[in-house]
């Protein structure tokens, strides 16, 4: 699996993993900023950007994807960022390959399973006949129908690659991501424990860790900090990066 990657500055290694629906240039501003510091590397993930799709989607292929990805790059230990779905990525890899990792940073998810809640974006992206539209601006209004967060549209339509044949496709595997969209949801599988100190993050206006999943990631991570980013909805690093940049520094 070659995955498409960008990398920045110089330093100790630091690798950034997107979410579900994501792309490495949604992490590409903080990267940057890292880089400062660091060699930063932002991937995207398979099935996700210019990475190659596969039918083969699950947490412990994704992590890996990561080992190997590190391998290549001759790199034997690196400190490891995942938001939402790279989240369960990065837990997954720290508990299978724990002398891999310098520093953990879990942004904004837990291990656990979760309900779910991207029917509608699911629906309302089959529902475009891509090949047939020809602007950005039929695709944001056909999409607006079912999403009418203006938010959630403009990260979805940085998916959009034009054709040359005319028309626009999905950078990402949509058919894979949506009949493996329960494995996606699905708990972070494994007995191992990781006992080194990890950092979750999560933003002030997100559900995505409550406090009574405390206890659930200490089984598994039992020195784990947790810090909140005010004014911060799921993306955490897009909604206040400065705030969540200030509560990375502090922990690397």
């Amino acid at each position: 699996m070659e995955l498409n990657y960008k990398q920045f500055g110089q330093g100790e290694p630091i690798i950034i993993l997107h979410g579900l629906f994501g792309t490495l240039d949604n992490w590409q501003t903080i990267a940057k900023k890292l880089a400062e510091n660091h060699l930063v590397f932002i991937v995207d993930q398979r099935n996700h950007g210019k990475s190659p799709h596969s039918d083969e989607f699950s947490y412990k292929i994704m992590a890996e994807d990561l080992k190997e990805f590190m391998f290549k790059h001759h790199m034997y230990e690196a400190t490891i960022i995942g938001h939402s779905m790279g989240g369960k990525v990065a837990m997954r890899f720290a508990l299978d390959y724990p002398d891999m990792v310098t520093k953990l940073v879990v942004v904004d998810i837990a291990p656990k399973k979760y309900k779910g809640g991207h029917q509608t974006i699911f629906e309302a992206m089959f529902e475009l006949d891509l090949e047939k539209l020809t602007h950005r601006k039929e695709i944001d209004e056909a999409l607006k129908i079912k999403i009418p967060e203006d938010g959630v549209r403009l990260f979805l339509m940085k998916n959009l690659a034009r054709q040359k044949e005319g028309g626009y496709r999905w950078k990402m595997n949509l058919p894979i991501l949506y009949k493996e969209y329960q494995e996606v949801l699905s708990d972070v599988e494994s007995d191992e424990v990781y006992d080194e100190d990890v950092l979750f993050v999560r933003g002030e206006n997100s559900k995505y860790i409550q406090d009574e999943d405390i206890l659930d990631i200490q089984e598994h991570f039992p020195l784990m900090e947790l810090e909140t980013v005010s004014n911060a909805g799921h993306w955490v690093h897009a909604a206040n990066p400065s705030e969540f940049l200030e509560k990375i520094h502090m922990y690397l």
